[in-house]
């Protein structure tokens, strides 16, 4: 079976999770949202072979091109919205990192190619550059997760805001737990972002290519953390509403999804979408 085959299963499979999931947020339905998180278990396992299939066809951990990253972040989304799914901390988050998930997942499948770059030019710092962008990955994961949460509770704060009562807001978390919950996911994926900044100018300093320090890409991700630590300025120092972090939270989101499609024009990464 191909990997481009393996892939199409999946996000067929993903569309179809995303409808019972649907059904459920509509009409409370328990049947619907279990056959949901079923399908999106069994998307898990598809994304995972495939990224076992990269595995042997690369020779190596399979992060070096955008289709990749995009590949394992994907994974990293869909099994943190099961495990919210079986800890029942949230009603709709699940779904709407789902969307986000697909979406992910549907635009790596017929945007973005699955080239590999060898990076010859990088082998003494091979090591360093996996780690990097396997960090990046995973604090991508969690600034989503952060988002998603965040969104949650603009919404949830304008309904209340307007009285609006509806079977929705019933059943969505209160603005203090929405509120922890992006917290939550901003501290694991902030610090984890600077780690891969680190690594990432280490890398450069170990080759002496200090010039890339100036790269497009560096100078944006510094800028995209810039956002992040505002935030914790904010809310930590400068004791700011939820609703202010939470805008905040989805600037620095819509600074990473820039940051990522800024990696055809970088230097460093050298990674285009076609």
């Amino acid at each position: 079976m191909s990997l481009n085959l393996i892939y199409d299963i999946g996000i067929c499979i993903y569309a179809l999770s995303l409808l019972f999931f649907i059904s459920d947020c509509v009409s409370r339905n328990r049947a619907a949202k279990r056959i949901g998180t079923g399908l999106l278990v069994v998307v898990a396992l598809l994304q995972a072979t495939a990224i076992g299939m990269r595995v042997v066809e690369t020779g190596t951990i399979p992060v070096f091109s955008s289709f990749d990253f995009l590949l394992l972040s994907s994974l990293g989304v869909t099994v943190t919205s099961i495990a919210v799914v079986i800890m029942k901390r949230a009603e709709f988050a699940p779904l709407l990192m789902n969307i986000i998930g697909f979406c992910v997942m549907f635009l790596n499948r017929f945007w973005v190619s699955t080239g590999y770059n060898t990076l010859e030019s990088w082998q003494t710092v091979h090591g360093m550059l996996i780690l990097h962008i396997t960090l990046a990955s995973i604090s991508f994961t969690a600034l989503t997760i952060g988002a998603v949460f965040a969104g949650m509770y603009m919404f949830l704060h304008r309904k209340l805001k307007h009285k609006k009562w509806n079977d929705i807001i019933r059943r969505l978390p209160s603005l203090e737990i929405l509120d922890k919950y992006s917290y939550m996911a901003l501290l694991i994926g902030t610090p984890v972002l600077i780690l891969s900044l680190v690594v990432a100018v280490i890398s450069i300093a170990s080759e002496g290519r200090f010039t890339l320090l100036a790269d497009l890409k560096v100078l944006s991700t510094t800028l995209a953390l810039g956002v992040y630590v505002y935030y914790f300025v904010r809310r930590r120092i400068q004791h700011r509403s939820g609703l202010e972090t939470a805008v905040w939270a989805l600037i620095g989101f819509v600074f990473i999804i820039v940051n990522f499609l800024l990696n055809a024009w970088s230097e460093f990464h050298s990674w285009s979408g076609v």
